[in-house]
């Protein structure tokens, strides 16, 4: 079956991808790791997020060599630290980062997080790096509207998607930034979409996952993926959670899970900072 797609700066991209946090740290775990990613590749979930700060590029390192001969089967998001996102230091974070991975061209490229660097700035350095051929999109990461609506002024309509910290726990983006992206047609890329694990054990999630003979991370996941234009990216370090995530895509959540859901994890009744890990 095959993965279900959503528009990402005109190209159709997995909603359902993999996340690399911590991983490529450890040595013992690696054939592992390259397993996995390469097991969610071959699922459909092509779409591989990492960044030059994990693991200050053994990240990156670890995904390229998990995409060694199956580059055209992968999308690979990379994203630079915010001091690195000026006109001089931008190209060259993105030239480590490309090494790093072993391609020519990252189909996603991101700032991590706001910095002290003018977004104007950001915007012509992101353009410049596409216009080169070095990247396909650029985007942002843990960027509010308020942030947004200033990216947009200073000529970054080109943005395609805003990553962003999301999940049963953290609905706050549910208020304006998510409807705020998506009356705009940028995607939303959900971090930590099952709270990094934590939300493993609730008793509302595993209730549910009972009913549908899933797990309770598994309806997590699920929640998340229920939003059109939203991509997941949660992480994974062995072939059988991936497989385990992948499985998500088939669970289908009823109108009584979804309002069960809202009782234990009440959404937004206003405007919330958007929150980051």
């Amino acid at each position: 079956m095959p993965t279900p797609t959503t528009r990402l700066g005109g190209q159709d991209v997995a909603v359902l991808g993999q996340g690399t946090w911590n991983m490529g740290d450890d040595p013992a775990r690696r054939k592992a790791e390259i397993e996995a990613l390469q097991s969610g590749i071959d699922l459909g979930l092509s779409l591989i997020d990492t960044a030059e700060m994990y693991g200050e590029g053994a990240s990156e390192r670890l995904v390229g060599e998990a995409i060694k001969g199956r580059r055209e089967a992968a999308f690979i998001v990379s994203k630079a630290y915010p001091q690195n996102a000026s006109r001089g230091r931008l190209p060259q974070a993105c030239e480590r980062s490309l090494r790093n991975l072993g391609i020519d061209c990252i189909d996603l490229y991101l700032l991590h997080w706001r910095g002290a660097v003018p977004l104007a700035e950001t915007v012509e350095a992101m353009q410049a790096l596409r216009q080169a051929g070095k990247i396909r999109h650029w985007g942002v990461s843990n960027l509010d509207v308020e942030d947004m609506e200033e990216l947009l002024d200073a000529g970054g309509t080109h943005c395609a998607t805003d990553q962003i910290l999301y999940n049963l726990t953290r609905r706050g983006p549910e208020h304006d930034l998510l409807p705020w992206l998506e009356q705009r047609d940028i995607a939303a890329m959900a971090y930590s979409p099952v709270e990094q694990g934590r939300l493993k054990g609730h008793k509302t999630l595993a209730s549910i996952a009972q009913r549908h003979g899933a797990s309770d991370l598994q309806v997590a996941l699920a929640w998340v993926l229920r939003r059109e234009g939203v991509i997941a990216i949660p992480k994974a370090g062995s072939r059988r959670h991936v497989e385990e995530n992948a499985a998500a895509l088939s669970l289908t959540l009823t109108g009584d899970d979804l309002a069960e859901l809202d009782r234990a994890f009440p959404p937004p009744g206003g405007k919330r900072a958007l929150e980051m890990l």
